[in-house]
């Protein structure tokens, strides 16, 4: 039977800390989405909950990756999650369970729960990410999908939207409302005025 003792105080505090840190401290600082967050924060508790107090000795590491296959599949079905949202999930998954069943030391495991934040945001900075943002868009003007008629349609997006579209992909297409899912490739204003700076006073950036 397992019991709650000072070690699973001690291992529940260092799961907290670590998905804190991977929530807020990596997707909430580039995506603002504090629901999705706060989500993500309780889903860690309930699975490092779940795993410590009611998995075997013997069967430990079965149940930990029975575990693992199930929540890492999840779907919510009231909205769609996006694949970066899928990627976080699967990282809170990870160290909730590496927490529960891993005999490692403590300081051992939050370095190592540290470590994986750490990958997280940087791939999340702007050095791996670029300059180009994503936005969905609904599309009524379904002549201008044509291969042909790219050119048209970027230039009908940047006019009507004002942003600095560079490229666009079809996500999908909807001929009995005659409208379409686009996603849009677009440069920021802020990251325009860094390019601008950068190329216009070469000598000041360096200083």
């Amino acid at each position: 039977m397992t019991e709650i003792t000072s070690s699973f105080i001690v291992l529940f505090i260092v799961n907290f800390i670590s998905i804190v840190m991977l929530c807020y401290g990596c997707y909430f600082r580039s995506n603002k989405n504090a629901t999705v967050a706060g989500s993500f924060v309780l889903f860690g508790i309930g699975i490092f909950l779940i795993t410590y107090l009611l998995h075997g000795v013997d069967m430990s590491m079965e149940f930990a990756f029975g575990l693992f296959a199930v929540f890492g599949m999840l779907r919510y079905r009231t909205d769609t999650i996006s694949i970066k949202e899928m990627t976080y999930l699967f990282m809170v998954t990870a160290i909730a369970l590496l927490c529960a069943v891993s005999k490692l030391p403590t300081l051992v495991l939050f370095l190592i729960n540290a470590f994986l934040c750490f990958i997280a945001f940087l791939v999340d900075t702007r050095f791996f990410q670029g300059h180009h943002k994503i936005q969905r868009i609904s599309y009524e003007r379904i002549e201008n999908i044509k291969p042909k008629n790219k050119a048209l349609l970027l230039a009908d997006l940047r006019e009507r939207t004002g942003l600095d579209i560079t490229n666009v992909e079809i996500a999908h297409i909807d001929f009995l409302r005659d409208t379409a899912e686009l996603s849009v490739y677009y440069i920021p204003d802020s990251q325009k005025q860094v390019i601008a700076t950068h190329t216009s006073n070469p000598v000041e950036a360096k200083s």
